[in-house]
């Protein structure tokens, strides 16, 4: 594929989008490019913050900072659980952080429920 992108971690060659994203198959990092050349994606624009008022940025680490149900699920995301790379999305609800969790899978977050690592 020819669109002129390298992975800005190992540099290769096979990257490919998806959605808003380029996604490496080789190391599989996500990046947005128009985020890396400065500009700034519409949830950071509008100042995502954690529960202390830090300003979160895609690909920060964060910590959940109470015990969270999973709607539709029997599952409880523990207090205390890191999340990394997160990615700040506007979404449904409050639910302002994209991410994936150990165990868990993929799901979001409100951003009131984390302080920054």
């Amino acid at each position: 594929m020819d669109n002129g992108l390298t992975c800005p971690q190992c540099s290769s060659e096979h990257v490919y989008q998806d959605g808003s994203l380029w996604v490496c198959p080789e190391c599989a990092h996500e990046w947005n490019p128009e985020a890396a050349a400065g500009g700034s994606t519409a949830a950071v624009s509008q100042g995502v913050r954690d529960a202390n008022g830090n300003p979160l940025n895609d690909g920060d680490s964060v910590t959940v900072i109470k015990d969270l149900k999973v709607k539709g699920a029997s599952l409880v995301v523990k207090g205390g659980t890191k999340v990394k790379n997160i990615r700040l999305v506007d979404g449904v609800d409050g639910h302002d952080i994209s991410c994936k969790i150990d165990g868990i899978g993929a799901m979001n977050l409100k951003s009131e429920f984390v302080k920054k690592a």
